[in-house]
């Protein structure tokens, strides 16, 4: 899949003079170019209209593989890998992508060439995920801010789309739970929007990860076309995303804290029809701690 560049208001006049050329070429080729339409919100990208993007197998059987990539197994039909890694060959492909905090071992590129792209303290100080500590979290409360983070991380939603990949899940959208008051939802959710705008301009689907108390507004405001939960079982959560996103949702429940066998969650109506069982590293194949199943 190649990637769409950015495009200067000449270039994108060009374009719509020359659709009746672009219909005749698409008339000749074995499948027609997908709609596109320039971005209301000028950011410079073709929007795909929804028709154009291609939506994940739900109910069919999924891996999460971000810890390490190995062979699908025969009966999966879609996988979710790092935008490090290569997709899988000949199932739905789904990149993740770090949105809202720095990605561990990228400190300079936040903390040294955009510092003031890193939330910090009144000390000044970085605020890191205390999850993750080598992660950064970025600031999002401006839109000049959230315009220069949406492209460097768009970088990345780019080289997923150059590999190939079908989707892309974004992750770490909660962080303004984590800022001490210094980031809301509404900063978020704008950024989200331009993440967004950027995969389905590459004609890419794009995931909300985590977040249940959000609501419909991922959906509504953000754009989102599906959902990626952790451990909605658990949480008593797989309601909240079902409510907005019906059957596109993917859970993956962790071996180390399960509400119940993995069995008999398989067999509850409550689930999500796409259940994976991991370990929680995401370790791959071969390694001790490995574990996958999927209902």
């Amino acid at each position: 899949m190649s990637a769409m560049r950015s495009f200067d208001k000449t270039v994108l006049t060009a374009i719509v003079a020359s659709v009746a050329l672009v219909g005749l070429l698409s008339a000749c080729s074995a499948e027609s170019e997908p709609d596109a339409v320039p971005d209301p919100a000028g950011s410079g990208y073709l929007v795909a209209t929804s028709d154009a993007v291609t939506f994940p197998p739900f109910g069919q059987p999924a891996d999460y593989q971000l810890g390490g990539s190995y062979d699908v197994d025969d009966a999966v039909k879609m996988v979710a890998r790092d935008s490090t890694s290569e997709p899988a060959k000949g199932v739905y492909s789904i990149c993740y992508v770090n949105g809202f905090q720095s990605q561990p071992g990228d400190d300079e590129r936040w903390s040294v060439d955009n510092p003031d792209l890193v939330l910090r303290d009144d000390d000044g100080q970085a605020i890191i995920d205390p999850n993750w500590p080598d992660e950064f979290i970025l600031d999002t409360s401006s839109p000049e801010k959230r315009q220069r983070i949406s492209r460097m991380i768009g970088a990345s939603i780019e080289t997923c789309a150059d590999k190939g990949f079908d989707a892309v899940e974004i992750d770490n959208l909660d962080t303004y739970s984590r800022s001490d008051g210094r980031l809301g939802v509404d900063d978020n959710l704008a950024l989200a929007k331009l993440f967004a705008d950027r995969a389905h301009g590459h004609l890419m689907a794009i995931g909300q990860k985590n977040s249940a108390e959000l609501g419909g507004r991922g959906r509504a405001e953000a754009g989102f076309d599906f959902a990626v939960t952790e451990e909605c079982v658990r949480f008593e959560e797989c309601g909240a995303y079902a409510d907005v996103y019906g059957d596109a949702v993917v859970d993956i429940e962790y071996t180390d804290d399960l509400s119940a066998p993995f069995d008999e969650i398989c067999a509850s109506d409550d689930r999500p029809a796409t259940t994976i069982l991991r370990d929680r590293n995401l370790v791959a194949k071969g390694e001790a701690d490995y574990a996958f199943e999927h209902c």
